[in-house]
């Protein structure tokens, strides 16, 4: 009952202690609230994912059951995905076959011939200027809009349009299903993975913990005098401390509702952000009623908690305040338990890496929860025996590191969250260069003899023609590609490419070529090369594609050469064949083959791809124009990194805002300490770098201990995924440089606050 009685008095204190009251708890429900909104955000990020996946298999269709045979409840799907400027428009053709067809998610009814339905981001793009070259690219007729439910997100560039040319041919894409929503078979995340994702959550989450500790302490030397005025009156040290547990408590809760008002208006603006391609709808975000009961019940109860903790040191007595910890030198031995007991925990899983099955969550948690904590457990001892040797200087240095004598423990809390965001940030940067090649292929292509890739099932000569011409293009080499074998029907087959002297010779290493010659390109990997092309031999080639064409009997001349074979511009597997210039083939003979053009770009026009995909385009939509990339990520390895990417921005914002509320509130409990110096005649100039300095000292040393600790837990969870310690000192010096970039422009929105508070009206008292 005293408990309740206690906490109630303290509530009251909290709400109801004049204009100093209601702002010492505003500022602490301010950064608890902060807290609050990025814990609900990161708790909704699962779920928003989750229905950002589920709309996506909602409308698979590449995933669906193909149909044989036309019906009243099938139609005909091709895939006309593009990209415009570096942003990927999802494009399908549809041809109902039937009146009972299936109606994508998001649609009311199929788009008739020559019309499409579009996403709002799509309109938009093309009804404006920059849009125009790729309204030529798609040239239908808006007929309506695609709703939320049948997009990933509101930014999301996507069309649907009708066709009645569309047939089931050889060598196209095109697909006869009777439904959307077949989800496909997920493959479980390898363990290195998982790690990786289980460490953000952590690395992310526990600088939002520490500013929360941290928040609940806003005021602390205020509270305590009137605490001591409390003692005055008859309240025993036990009701003191409850007493001020519930005036934590209050500002607690008021922070929660804080954070969750600041989560709906974050979430608002959900949409309108993009950031590293991923983009959600504000009903996405959506955290679940436990995750967000926790963070309710879990954020006051580690309010008191920290203010009963802090306390301990604390003996108030009547007639003030004595910081029995003071005096005493902080003991640095229960300090490195927690890192080393982090240790422990994740020692056992050293050498685990990929194929040594899935890493102990509970395990990993702990051990770098505490490795991270480890660091806000040595900043302040760290601090105090740095500060406690400086002295000397000039007048702001002074101030400085007699203010940081005094308040030592205040400073190191000051820096926490900056130090364990930073620990994280180096340990995970670490992790990702340790890993990034594991999930980071080379392609192969050689961007300096193409930059682009064509592959036309039909028309080749038209789609070759046209990319000569076209604006930005300054070559467009083309082969035909079939099988080659020494037998009309089943039997070892190698390839056969058909093209001039100049496009051959991207494919194989040729010193003279004229139209009429035959290769034998030799050295690859398809060793059937040397016993089916024989100079001399009746062979048959085989169209690209079956059931369009008949094998074509060809000979190949006597006077075919052998050449080594080339890997071609794409990078593609140089498996060697037979190569030929169009005139030792009869006339006509190569329709029926796959049309490769290898197109090399004007440097110096800057929409040259997006012409090229127009050109494209007007012979086949579907046909695929893909810019050439020398590295190639892993799509799930890249998802996890854009998830880092998102998270980190939004901890370096609650870094930022957390900082300056903190400064700020403790430049209010001095403000009447700094209207007094400035009454003596210390300089506006000198106060400002005293200010500066008060911060520089205790970010330096933290930014020193976190790269410590950052490599430390680096190199331990990279020797866990059976990876070489290695460390990318740029990096490293970009994760403190950002660190103390945030810090600096904390301590210069303070200034012009320092500078109201030093007026001679900051003296008068009540």
């Amino acid at each position: 009952m005293s408990w309740t009685r206690d906490l109630t008095m303290g509530a009251k204190f909290a709400v109801g202690g004049g204009r100093e009251g209601w702002l010492r708890t505003l500022l602490t429900a301010v950064g608890v609230g902060l807290g609050v909104a990025l814990l609900l955000c990161t708790t909704a990020i699962p779920s928003a994912l989750a229905a950002r996946d589920a709309r996506e298999d909602n409308r698979n269709d590449y995933g669906a059951t193909m149909v044989g045979r036309a019906a009243r409840d099938t139609m005909l799907l091709g895939r006309s995905d593009t990209t415009f400027r570096g942003k990927d428009v999802r494009g399908r053709l549809l041809h109902a076959e039937g009146p009972d067809a299936p109606v994508p998610p998001g649609t009311a009814a199929l788009p008739g011939d020559g019309e499409m339905l579009v996403s709002p981001a799509l309109a938009g793009l093309l009804s404006s200027d920059t849009g125009e070259l790729l309204r030529e690219r798609l040239p239908y007729r808006i007929s309506g809009t695609i709703g939320d439910t049948g997009l990933t997100g509101p930014h999301e560039l996507a069309y649907y349009a009708g066709s009645d040319h569309l047939r089931m041919r050889d060598g196209e894409d095109i697909r006869r299903i009777s439904a959307f929503a077949a989800i496909p078979a997920r493959d479980g995340m390898d363990p290195v993975l998982a790690l990786l994702v289980v460490i953000i959550f952590v690395v992310l989450l526990t600088p939002v913990a520490v500013f929360i500790a941290a928040a609940v302490r806003f005021g602390s030397d205020s509270r305590d005098r009137r605490l001591a005025a409390l003692r005055m009156v008859g309240t025993d040290s036990r009701m003191t401390r409850r007493i001020a547990a519930g005036e934590a408590l209050a500002g607690a809760l008021l922070g929660v509702l804080l954070g969750a008002g600041f989560f709906l208006v974050a979430r608002s603006f959900v949409g309108d952000i993009d950031l590293a391609g991923v983009n959600l709808f504000p009903s996405d975000v959506d955290p679940s009623w436990g995750l967000a009961a926790l963070v309710g019940v879990a954020v006051p109860a580690a309010a008191v908690a920290v203010t009963l903790f802090a306390l301990r040191g604390v003996v108030i007595e009547p007639l003030g305040v004595v910081r029995t910890a003071a005096p005493r030198r902080r003991r640095v031995w229960w300090r490195v338990l927690p890192p080393a007991a982090g240790l422990v925990l994740l020692y056992p899983m050293m050498g685990r890496g990929r194929t040594g099955g899935t890493f102990n969550q509970a395990e990993v948690i702990s051990g770098t929860v505490l490795l991270l904590i480890g660091v806000t457990a040595l900043l302040p001892w760290l601090v105090e025996a740095v500060v406690n040797r400086l002295g000397g200087g000039a007048t702001a240095w002074q101030l400085a590191v007699r203010r940081l004598q005094m308040t030592s423990g205040t400073a190191a809390r000051l820096v926490n969250g900056i130090a364990v965001a930073v620990a994280g940030a180096i340990a995970l940067q670490m992790m990702f260069a340790g890993i990034d090649g594991d999930y980071s292929r080379s392609t192969g292509a050689d961007t300096s003899r193409a930059q682009m890739i064509v592959e036309a099932a039909h028309s080749g000569d038209a789609v070759t023609a046209g990319l000569r011409s076209t604006e930005g293009v300054t070559e467009a080499l083309s082969v035909s590609r079939a099988s080659i074998g020494a037998s009309k029907g089943a039997g070892d087959v190698t390839d056969v490419d058909v093209g001039d002297c100049a496009s051959l010779r991207e494919l194989a290493r040729i010193p003279s070529c004229e139209d009429g010659d035959a290769f034998i390109a030799t050295g690859g990997w398809d060793e059937r090369v040397t016993h089916i092309a024989e100079p001399g031999k009746r062979l048959w080639i085989s169209p690209s594609f079956g059931g369009g064409t008949r094998p074509l009997a060809w000979t190949l001349p006597a006077g075919a050469r052998t050449v080594q074979v080339r890997t071609d511009p794409s990078g593609g597997s140089a498996a060697g064949g037979v190569l030929i210039t169009p005139g030792a083939l009869p006339a006509g003979s190569t329709p029926a083959m796959l049309r490769v053009i290898y197109v090399g770009l004007d440097p110096d026009v800057p929409d040259a791809v997006d012409h090229v995909r127009n050109t494209v385009a007007k012979t086949d939509p579907m046909f695929q124009a893909d810019a050439l990339q020398e590295v190639r990520v892993d799509n799930r390895f890249g998802s996890v990194r854009r998830g880092l990417y998102i998270g980190a921005a939004a901890v370096l914002l609650l870094i930022g805002a957390s900082l300056l509320v903190s400064v700020l509130e403790q430049l209010r409990d001095r403000r009447r300490l700094l209207a007094a110096l400035t009454a003596f005649g210390t300089r506006r100039s000198t106060m400002s770098w005293s200010v500066l300095w008060q911060t520089a000292v205790p970010v330096a040393l933290g930014l020193a201990l976190a790269t410590v600790a950052g490599l430390g837990l680096g190199s331990v969870l990279l020797r866990m995924v059976g990876h070489e310690v290695s460390v990318n000192w740029g990096a490293v010096a970009a994760m403190t440089g950002i660190g103390a970039g945030v810090v600096l422009l904390v301590t210069l929105l303070s200034l012009p606050p320092l500078w109201r508070l030093m007026r001679p009206e900051g003296l008068r008292t009540e």
